[in-house]
């Protein structure tokens, strides 16, 4: 691939049989894309993520008895993917995978599981069986979705010593000591957050003191405080929806812009990217953008930040926007891509 030229990864909601992880092209001028590989990874690999060296990608799936985490060799310069191996996650219904910047380990949230799992990698990325799976317990208010814990993503903290986990079933955000020598998961603490608000992504800022939390059930994010002891506290919470607004709603993704002066997050249900403009450390609304499509399961921030790419799951399509410079605003490029049921979408380490 030339220098103007990004490379990303897509993960699908699909049968089994189906091509179901993507690789594809994105132009660095024009935000256009085009399609360069795909491999049938198995039931919904919901969501993929590239060992840093950025030589192979990781793919959960969502076998009946317990999940699958599979690894494909990626070819930097077509996108080709080559499967490699493979090793069971630890519990059931894989949702988010994550790998540490040194490339040792792979970490694994799984929803209807309730448990998080830490998985070795070799040398040459192949993976070795779960050294940990912790699984978390407890409840909360929402009848529905609250009845049992439901870890929904594992994200590690910029300097790779924490692992936090937000738990949308337990109304929680859990944070783990990463040890590397055991290996294992020590938990240290968690923080509490408002109940029926269904924590379930989170994001850093650059200079790692801050995250910004996305609430599933209630549609709002928590700003929230980090300190040297990895522990976060809560700083305000902001809706992600506008006051006249008042159908049914569910946040999905959040993502703090290379800049640290924005913050995004998407609405399913008012199908719209919402923005942020960070202002002492709070959180102010800048605008909504509708995404072109419906049901916003996943967006991913060009890595120069110059681009915003939305995956709207239910209509089967990648939709591009501007991002301005000056305010963060969004706008639609006019380019997109076909791709079913799109839900997580990842750039190759490198690639801008």
């Amino acid at each position: 691939m030339t220098r103007d030229i990004q490379i990303a990864a897509v993960g699908t909601y699909s049968a089994a049989t189906d091509e179901s992880v993507h690789t594809v092209a994105v132009d660095s001028e024009t935000g256009s894309m085009r399609h360069l590989d795909a491999v049938a990874a198995g039931p919904d690999p919901t969501f993929v993520t590239f060992h840093p060296s950025g030589e192979y990608l990781y793919a959960a799936v969502r076998e009946d008895e317990e999940g699958v985490v599979r690894s494909y060799e990626v070819d930097r310069e077509t996108g080709a993917l080559t499967e490699r191996d493979g090793a069971r996650s630890g519990a059931v219904a894989p949702c988010y995978c994550s790998v540490d910047e040194t490339g040792r380990y792979l970490f694994v949230a799984h929803y209807a599981g309730g448990a998080v799992s830490m998985l070795p990698l070799g040398p040459d990325g192949t993976i070795g069986p779960p050294s940990e799976v912790v699984e978390h317990e407890g409840s909360s208010v929402d009848p529905d979705r609250q009845t049992a814990p439901h870890p929904h993503s594992i994200t590690l903290g910029p300097e790779d010593r924490f692992a936090y986990v937000p738990d949308l079933g337990t109304d929680e955000v859990h944070v783990y000591v990463v040890e590397r020598d055991e290996p294992s998961l020590s938990r240290v603490g968690a923080v509490d957050l408002a109940p029926g608000s269904g924590p379930r992504h989170l994001s850093f800022s650059p200079d790692g003191d801050r995250a910004y939390l996305i609430n599933e059930l209630d549609s709002t994010v928590t700003v929230l405080d980090r300190g040297s002891d990895g522990l976060l506290t809560e700083r305000s919470t902001v809706s992600t929806l506008p006051s006249e607004f008042t159908s049914e709603n569910k946040t999905a993704e959040i993502a703090v812009h290379p800049s640290g002066e924005y913050v995004y997050g998407s609405n399913r249900g008012l199908d719209t990217i919402v923005t942020f403009s960070v202002e002492e450390g709070s959180l102010a609304r800048v605008g909504q953008t509708p995404t072109g499509g419906e049901w916003p399961r996943h967006f991913a921030v060009a890595p120069d930040g110059s681009r915003l790419f939305a995956e709207n799951r239910h209509t089967n399509e990648i939709v591009a926007f501007d991002v301005d410079a000056g305010t963060g605003a969004l706008s639609r490029t006019g380019e997109s891509l076909s791709v079913p049921e799109p839900v997580c979408m990842q750039w190759l380490p490198g690639s801008d």
